[in-house]
C-alpha cells in the first residue's frame, strides 16, 4: 500500500514537469496556430479573388454560335444520314433541319473532364453542352459546364445561354473533374423554355430555368465540345483529353437518339484545317460518342 503514494507522486512531479514545459512552450505554440490560421484564410481569400476575376473574364463570352461550316464528303464508315463538318470552334455532333424537322427537346449525360492549361498566361475556355439551334441560325438555347483556364489555374463552372441576349449565365462554380452531369433544354410551347443542369456530384452547382423566347426556330439539336469566342474571337482550346456524351436523346415529334434524325459528325480545326478536337463515331445505340482534344489554336 505504501508504493502507491510514491508512484502516484512520481506521476504527479512528472505531469507538474510537463505541464511545466507545456506552459513554457504554449505562447509560441498559440502562434504558431494563429499564423497558420492567418495563413488559411489568406489562401482562401485569394482564391475567392481569383474565382471572381476569373467569372468577370467570362461575363461577356459568346457560346454556341459556330464560326465557319466546311461540309466534307461522308466516310464509308458514317451513319445513314451523317454528314462530316469542319468548323473552327465546334465539335461533336448536331441533327439538322435538312429534312425539314424541327426539335423540341435536347438531353445528354457527361463526366466533367479534367484540364490542363497549355499556357500559363493566356485565357483558355472549352465548353461542354446541349442546346437547340445556333448550328444554322442565330437563336441560342443552351446549357451545361464550362472550363476556365486564367492565369495558370483551373474552374469549373455550370452555366445556361438563351436567345435574343445570347451571352452566358454562370451558376455553378464548384464544378470538379469527374462530376456526374446532365443536361436538357426543351421547347415547352408558347415561346416557353425549359433548361437544367444537374450536377449529381455537387448539387451547389444544378440549376433549373424558364425562359421565354418569340424567335426561336427550333431547327437543331447539339452535343458539343467547344472553344467559345469573346471580344477577339475564339479562344484557345485547353487540353481536356476526351469528353463522352452517353444517353443522348432527342424529340422531334417523337423522341430518338442523335442517329435516328439527320445528324451532322463535327470536326474542329484551325485556320489551316489543322484538327483540334475530333469526335469518334457515334455509339452502336446512336445516343452517344467521345471527342478528342488535339491542339490548342
Amino acid at each position: 500500500m505504501l508504493r502507491l503514494p510514491r508512484t502516484l507522486c512520481g506521476s504527479l512531479v512528472a505531469g507538474a514537469a510537463a505541464l511545466s514545459l507545456g506552459l513554457a512552450s504554449g505562447p509560441a505554440a498559440s502562434a504558431s496556430t494563429a499564423q497558420a490560421s492567418t495563413a488559411q484564410v489568406r489562401h482562401v481569400s485569394q482564391q475567392a479573388r481569383a474565382l471572381a476575376v476569373a467569372r468577370n473574364a467570362i461575363k461577356h463570352l459568346k457560346i454556341g454560335q459556330h464560326g465557319r461550316i466546311h461540309r466534307m464528303d461522308s466516310h464509308s464508315t458514317a451513319v445513314t444520314g451523317q454528314n462530316q463538318v469542319e468548323t473552327n470552334n465546334w465539335s461533336g455532333y448536331a441533327d439538322d433541319n435538312s429534312s425539314g424537322s424541327t426539335y423540341s427537346e435536347v438531353a445528354g449525360s457527361w463526366t466533367e473532364p479534367g484540364v490542363s492549361c497549355t499556357s500559363s498566361s493566356d485565357t483558355e475556355l472549352a465548353a461542354f453542352w446541349v442546346g437547340l439551334d445556333g448550328y444554322n441560325t442565330d437563336s441560342v438555347e443552351q446549357d451545361g459546364t464550362l472550363a476556365e483556364c486564367y492565369d495558370g489555374a483551373v474552374y469549373h463552372f455550370t452555366w445556361w445561354e438563351m436567345y435574343p441576349t445570347n451571352a452566358i449565365q454562370v451558376v455553378g462554380e464548384s464544378v470538379n473533374p469527374g462530376d456526374s452531369i446532365y443536361a436538357y433544354a426543351v421547347d415547352e410551347g408558347g415561346g416557353t423554355y425549359a433548361l437544367s443542369v444537374t450536377d449529381y456530384s455537387d448539387s451547389a452547382d444544378s440549376f433549373s430555368t424558364v425562359q421565354t423566347c418569340s424567335g426561336c426556330a427550333d431547327a437543331s439539336a447539339e452535343w458539343i465540345a467547344e472553344a467559345p469566342s469573346g471580344g477577339g474571337g475564339i479562344y484557345p482550346l485547353p487540353n481536356y483529353g476526351s469528353w463522352s456524351v452517353s444517353g443522348a436523346t432527342v424529340t422531334s415529334g417523337s423522341q430518338g437518339v442523335i442517329s435516328s434524325f439527320p445528324d451532322d459528325e463535327i470536326t474542329m480545326v484551325d485556320g489551316s484545317g489543322n484538327p483540334e478536337s475530333v469526335p469518334s463515331g457515334l455509339s452502336g445505340s446512336g445516343d452517344g460518342f467521345t471527342t478528342y482534344w488535339e491542339a490548342s489554336s
